[in-house]
């Protein structure tokens, strides 16, 4: 079995043959974020809402790397992630529109620190704490975290790299040889690790008869 280095060092040279930085993305600005997603509320400001077909939840997204969720913003832009919805979504956004809501709904970064929550499966040890860490925070901004996210968006995107509905430069290398058994141990044992992801709260606003 691979080693963790070795896994790094495997995920670092793809990167650089391929050109991926590792460079912080410009500031983004909350309150205008606030204001862009509003139609993105509809899903992602509903804790435990679900994708109507096929059906899973949709994931949390406070506490994720902002970077991230701008990483994959324009990967359903330029539907390298195969989703109607958010494709639909994401193609009428500018990369500054993008950093606005993602700072918006990452809020507070999540931090490693927390003790683990049960004994990491062996594919974890193997193959996902390279990039996710034992606790399920992304190592780096480029990585998302995937501690307490929904364990079924988990095993679905697990099978979404698997068939290609993904496309990404490491993660299809990653999920070649797991089985669905192997999806749903990983990702219940990453959902019920802490700190956990969130869902950002909607506002309500209240008006009186005139």
């Amino acid at each position: 079995m691979p080693s963790r280095m070795s896994v790094v060092a495997r995920i670092i040279g793809v990167c650089a043959v391929l050109g991926v930085s590792f460079s912080a993305h410009g500031a983004g600005d909350v309150e205008r974020g606030r204001r862009l997603a509003y139609t993105c509320l509809g899903c992602h400001g509903i804790a435990n809402y679900k994708n109507v077909y096929p059906t899973y939840s949709v994931p949390k997204l406070v506490g994720q790397h902002p970077e991230y969720i701008v990483a994959a913003l324009k990967e359903y832009k330029s539907q390298e992630r195969s989703h109607g919805t958010m494709h639909a979504q994401a193609v009428s956004l500018s990369d500054q529109d993008m950093e606005d809501i993602a700072v918006y709904f990452a809020g507070t970064v999540l931090k490693a620190g927390a003790a683990l929550q049960g004994t990491p499966p062996a594919k974890v040890t193997e193959l996902c704490v390279a990039c996710h860490g034992k606790d399920g925070i992304g190592i780096t901004a480029e990585y998302p975290s995937v501690g307490g996210q929904h364990a079924d968006y988990l095993e679905r995107t697990l099978e979404e790299y698997k068939r290609g509905d993904r496309k990404n430069a490491v993660m299809p290398t990653f999920v070649a040889t797991l089985s669905s058994d192997d999806f749903k141990l990983i990702a219940e044992y990453y959902a019920q690790q802490s700190p956990k992801l969130g869902t950002v709260k909607r506002r309500v606003w209240w008006f009186s008869a005139p």
